[in-house]
């Protein structure tokens, strides 16, 4: 499984796939761009993306999200965040609709502050998918129809255009009935232990003290993976042997020594970007998993 793909690895994907004629937004602004759901007749790998995505699903399949699976035999919307993987099994010939990927920064670039991640469509455990009604259907179908047409045109505010239609579909998605009928996996504790092991490693390694771990506690690891608490801490013992929190003060610890050890990073900067409120509890953490005060592993005074 890869951890994570790439806006330049889903391009190479579709390439390889026999796409052609693949624009790139301007820089400046973030990413979007859309197409036609014809290249979806294929499997897509199991990954996260770093990157936004939200399709109009024509043809029958089966979409496999964190650690469910649904069967989709109706037209229906995917939201999908950077954070929890998916991929798309086709079970017919017709796969028809649309799709757009954006980045963060390309709803951004507005004058709307809020995070996609706040979004209920986005928001970290929500539902993904969404069924439109005939009515709707036909909406969101005219809103993609008018992004080919709008990415294709030489208008030289076009994005802005884009990004109010986006804000269009999000907002015609919400009226939406969310699915319900998920199904689990039979060997549901492996995957959501795989699952949080491939998470909690790709929270690092921590490049800025300004970004800090966006994921802390084994709720916020919960929240990630839409599963409860108590099925993933269950899960990852069951399988690892170790609790949930050990697992991240283990992974924790070891960023810290890395931290200290490769970087002119001060104490407080370490705290900051791995996540601590205050220096002092990264003291305290570090001396309880280590023996070793911060400064004492750095100084080699030990």
């Amino acid at each position: 499984m890869k951890a994570t793909e790439s806006v330049t690895d889903f391009y190479n994907r579709l390439a390889s796939q026999g796409a052609t004629n693949l624009p790139v937004s301007p820089t400046g602004i973030g990413h979007f761009n859309v197409f036609s759901r014809d290249s979806c007749t294929a499997v897509s790998p199991y990954s996260r993306r770093d990157f936004y995505k939200a399709s109009l699903i024509i043809g029958r399949g089966k979409l496999y999200y964190a650690d469910k699976w649904i069967q989709i035999d109706r037209p229906a919307m995917l939201f999908s965040n950077p954070v929890v993987p998916y991929s798309w099994e086709p079970e017919s010939a017709e796969q028809a609709g649309w799709y757009c990927l954006f980045t963060e920064e390309f709803i951004q670039h507005s004058e709307r502050t809020e995070s996609l991640r706040d979004s209920p469509l986005f928001r970290i455990g929500s539902c993904p998918i969404f069924f439109p009604d005939e009515c709707q259907l036909k909406e969101i179908s005219a809103i993609f129809q008018k992004m080919i047409t709008e990415i294709n045109s030489v208008y030289p505010h076009k994005y802005d255009v884009l990004r109010s239609y986006l804000h269009l579909l999000i907002h015609e998605a919400m009226k939406s009935n969310p699915a319900q009928d998920f199904g689990a996996y039979t060997n549901a504790s492996e995957r959501v232990a795989g699952l949080f092991m491939e998470l909690l490693e790709r929270q690092f390694p921590v490049d800025s003290p300004a970004t800090g771990l966006k994921l802390k506690s084994p709720v916020d690891y919960a929240r990630a993976l839409s599963v409860h608490i108590n099925h993933l801490n269950r899960s990852v013992k069951e399988v690892t042997g170790k609790t949930t929190t050990k697992h991240i003060a283990a992974r924790i610890t070891k960023e810290a020594r890395a931290l200290l050890l490769h970087t002119d990073w001060n104490i407080s900067d370490i705290a900051y970007g791995l996540g601590f409120e205050y220096p002092s509890y990264f003291t305290n953490f570090f001396r309880k998993h280590t023996g070793l005060s911060p400064n004492g592993l750095r100084t080699g005074n030990v």
